[in-house]
C-alpha cells in the first residue's frame, strides 16, 4: 500500500479534481477509492460529488498501479451464448476476471481478448466487464463486446432489472427458510483487504433461500439486489453463516475445496439491442456437486 498527498489549488468535484491530480488511476479506479474510504479529503471520508476548494489536502491509500502490457492469451471459455453484442461465460473457479497488480495474466479478460473484440469503456485492462465475480466463485458473467451493448448491461445493473443468482453452501443451519439481509457494505477498518458492514457503507441487499439442510450445513439460493464487492460472503458472515471454505471470511475449520463454494448459477438480462429477455444456467462445479453429496441430509 503507498500512500499519497496532494494540496490542491484546484476547485470542483472531487473525483473530477482527484482525477487531474492522479493521473496514474481511471476515474473509475478513484471513484471506488472514494467509495471505499481510500481517497480522502483533510483525513476525512468524503463523497465523489464533494466540492473541493483550494488548499483541501487529498489522500489516496491503495496499491501503486503499475502500467501492465495486456496479452491476449489462447486460454478455453466456456462459453454458454454469444452473438454480434454480447458474451456469456461459465468462469471457472480460480480464474481471475482481469489483471492487476499480481495477476498480469491468465485472466478471463485475457482469454476474451483472444476470442473476440470487447467494449472498451472500462479502460485498458477491463474490456468487456460489465461485473465481477471473485477469483474462486465459478459461474455465469456476461460480457459486452461494443460499448453499446456495455452500456445497455450496466444500466440494467443500475436499474436492478437484470437477475442473478447464486448458490453457496454455508456452515450451521439457518433455521428461516428464507430472508432478506439489508446492511451496508465497506472496506473494513480492521483489516484493510477484507470487506465489512459499516455503518458509513455502501446499501447492500441479499435475499436468500434455503434449498436443503445438512447435519451442520445449509445449502442455499442468494439472489443479489446490489452487487457489492464480496457481498454475499460478508453477508452470510455477518448473520453467523459464512460460507464453507471461505479463506477470507470463513472459519480456519471447514470443508477443503478451492476456496469458497460459491456458484454465479443463474443469469438473466435483456438483449442490449433486441430488448428479448435472456435466462441461462450453468450446473454447480464437480467438487461442489460432490461434495453436496457427502454430506448427511436432515430435511
Amino acid at each position: 500500500m503507498t500512500a499519497k498527498i496532494k494540496i490542491t489549488t484546484q476547485t470542483g468535484r472531487l473525483d473530477k479534481v482527484a482525477r487531474l491530480l492522479f493521473e496514474t488511476y481511471s476515474r473509475s479506479q478513484l471513484q471506488q477509492l472514494i467509495e471505499q474510504g481510500d481517497l480522502t479529503v483533510n483525513g476525512s471520508k468524503v463523497k465523489a460529488k464533494y466540492k473541493v476548494k483550494k488548499d483541501d489536502e487529498i489522500e489516496v491509500t491503495a496499491p501503486e498501479i503499475k502500467h501492465l502490457d495486456l496479452k491476449a492469451e489462447n486460454i478455453p471459455l466456456d462459453i454458454v451464448y454469444e452473438d454480434a453484442d454480447v458474451l456469456v461465460v461459465n468462469k471457472p473457479q480460480g480464474m481471475v476476471v482481469h489483471p492487476a497488480p499480481g495477476h498480469v495474466d491468465h485472466t478471463l479478460v485475457n482469454a476474451l481478448l483472444y476470442h473476440c473484440p470487447l467494449s472498451t469503456i472500462n479502460g485498458t485492462f477491463r474490456p468487456g466487464i460489465v461485473h465481477r465475480i471473485d477469483k474462486d466463485t465459478s459461474g455465469l458473467l456476461m460480457v459486452a463486446k461494443n460499448d453499446r451493448a456495455h452500456q445497455s448491461l450496466a444500466q440494467q445493473l443500475k436499474e436492478k432489472t437484470s437477475e442473478r443468482e447464486y448458490l453457496a453452501l454455508v456452515h450451521g443451519n439457518i433455521k428461516e427458510d428464507s430472508g432478506t439481509i439489508t446492511a451496508p457494505l465497506g472496506r473494513s477498518t480492521r483489516d484493510r483487504k477484507k470487506q465489512a458492514v459499516v455503518d458509513n457503507g455502501r446499501h447492500a441487499v441479499t435475499h436468500f433461500k434455503v434449498l436443503a439442510r445438512f447435519k451442520d450445513y445449509t445449502y442455499i439460493a442468494c439472489k443479489l439486489e446490489t452487487g457489492r464487492t464480496h457481498q454475499i460472503r460478508v453477508h452470510m458472515k455477518y448473520i453467523g453463516h459464512p460460507l464453507v471454505g471461505d479463506p477470507l471470511y470463513g472459519p480456519k475449520k471447514t470443508i477443503k475445496g478451492n476456496g469458497q463454494f460459491l456458484h454465479a448459477a443463474k443469469l438473466g438480462f435483456a438483449h442490449p439491442v433486441s430488448g428479448k429477455w435472456l435466462q441461462f444456467e450453468a450446473p454447480l462445479p464437480d467438487n461442489f456437486a460432490r461434495t453436496l453429496k457427502t454430506l448427511d441430509r436432515i430435511d
